[in-house]
């Protein structure tokens, strides 16, 4: 896609969405991005500094992080409360949202594996919960906030500046009802898929929801993944079922969607299961609220009838280790085994007797495309005396085929590398 193209792009999104209500300095920025207008804000962007005590205690840190033989993994980037990643198609900028305000712009220029720049992306516009960022083959970065969704036709090559072409796909406030706001499982993920359509993992508030939400969720898929054009129009739940999915990916083999799902609260330290899923086709349940997690029936649902059709898990993770962002292993650089299998991060328990997670697994697949065998691939954020010294949250291919994890506890990005011994 031409640069022209991608503006063009812009500009046609900022016609469908020019006769949306605007409110507040922040929509008032917008429609001047949109009309590609200048805000007037200021050219001395926030930036982080990526050397002194901090970084040196991080990789001195990285130390305890055990990996399979022939692996590496060192630090990538400071990343002040860094959440999930999207890699510049064109650049390999990373751009990295978070559960605040912002979002960052991560630079290597020189292609050294380490970045050599950290700063705010477009801050002119003022975010609430960046939580989700993912681009199109064809380098439109797309951001999942709480209650919006905003694309940037232009990112890697127009982030330099604080004002940056954008447009509304999805208008602020018309997500999910402005009334089901939260401060609870209001982190979005986004991918685009291989329809060229945006998936959005959306979680519901609760721990369980009361039987008077279902009808409501259900019809705006607040449990569930969303499906739309690129532009946001044709809207649908494309999975129900889903309590709070914060990672999702596509199989480039047979294009089937899994995602993660974090289980129900407040059941025991070792039940219900986290959950790995896979989405055959649109339409699918996956058992929420009826099962908290795998098969295991939560007990405001155990005297209702569960769905007939109910899709369980493809793998059953660790009870609370909470099962973030996955992706599918697209490089060359490791070993076969680890081919086309996923990675997939484990933030860590905060409710657990005796925590567990805090690292990042890998699932192979059989030749049919289900799950095969599920095991730990990097450990160590979690001492002995259970501390986190990390909280792992996304995983990400780099081009060279290493692989980056983020860690919002940290504020910070890893890189792992592979050289066979």
């Amino acid at each position: 896609m031409t640069m022209t193209t991608r503006m063009s792009l812009a500009a046609t999104v900022a016609v469908v969405t020019a006769a949306m209500p605007l409110h507040g300095m922040a929509q008032d920025n917008m429609k001047k991005l949109e009309n590609f207008q200048s805000t007037g804000a200021n050219l001395n962007m926030e930036t982080i500094p990526q050397t002194g005590a901090k970084a040196d205690a991080l990789r001195a840190n990285l130390k305890n992080v055990k990996l399979p033989p022939g692996f590496k993994i060192d630090l990538y980037a400071l990343v002040p409360d860094a959440r999930h990643m999207a890699v510049g198609p064109s650049t390999g900028i990373v751009f990295v949202g978070t559960r605040k305000t912002q979002v960052w712009a991560v630079t290597d220029r020189a292609k050294t594996r380490v970045a050599d720049e950290v700063k705010a992306f477009s801050p002119s516009i003022s975010m609430k919960v960046p939580n989700g960022v993912c681009f199109s083959p064809d380098g439109v970065l797309y951001v999942a906030e709480h209650n919006r969704v905003l694309a940037f036709p232009a990112a890697e090559f127009f982030y330099e500046g604080p004002d940056v072409a954008a447009a509304n796909v999805v208008p602020q406030g018309q997500l999910i009802p402005v009334e089901e706001e939260s401060f609870n499982h209001g982190a979005r993920t986004c991918r685009i898929g291989p329809d060229n359509k945006l998936y959005i993992t959306m979680g519901n508030p609760f721990n369980v929801p009361a039987k008077e939400k279902l009808a409501l969720y259900d019809k705006v898929g607040m449990m569930g993944i969303l499906r739309m054009d690129r532009d946001g129009k044709n809207r649908e739940v494309f999975a129900r079922g889903v309590r709070n999915s914060v990672g999702q990916d596509f199989n480039p083999k047979d294009k089937t969607l899994w995602f993660t799902d974090n289980q129900v609260d407040g059941m025991g330290d070792d039940t219900p299961p986290g959950e790995l899923n896979r989405a055959t086709k649109a339409g699918q349940h996956f058992g929420f609220p009826w099962y908290g997690g795998g098969k295991v029936r939560t007990v405001e649902y155990k005297a209702e009838t569960p769905p007939s059709d109910a899709v369980f898990p493809q793998v059953e993770m660790a009870a609370h280790a909470a099962d973030l962002g996955m992706t599918f292993y697209r490089g060359n650089m490791f070993p076969a085994k680890y081919q086309h299998g996923i990675f997939s991060a484990q933030h860590g328990s905060w409710n657990r007797t005796t925590p567990v997670g805090a690292r990042v697994m890998f699932t192979s697949l059989k030749a049919d495309g289900t799950a095969d065998k599920t095991e730990v691939f990097a450990d160590g954020w979690l001492t002995s005396n259970k501390e986190y010294l990390g909280r792992p949250v996304d995983v990400a291919n780099l081009p060279d085929g290493s692989l980056l994890i983020s860690d919002d506890y940290a504020g910070a990005i890893y890189r792992v590398s592979y050289a066979a011994q």
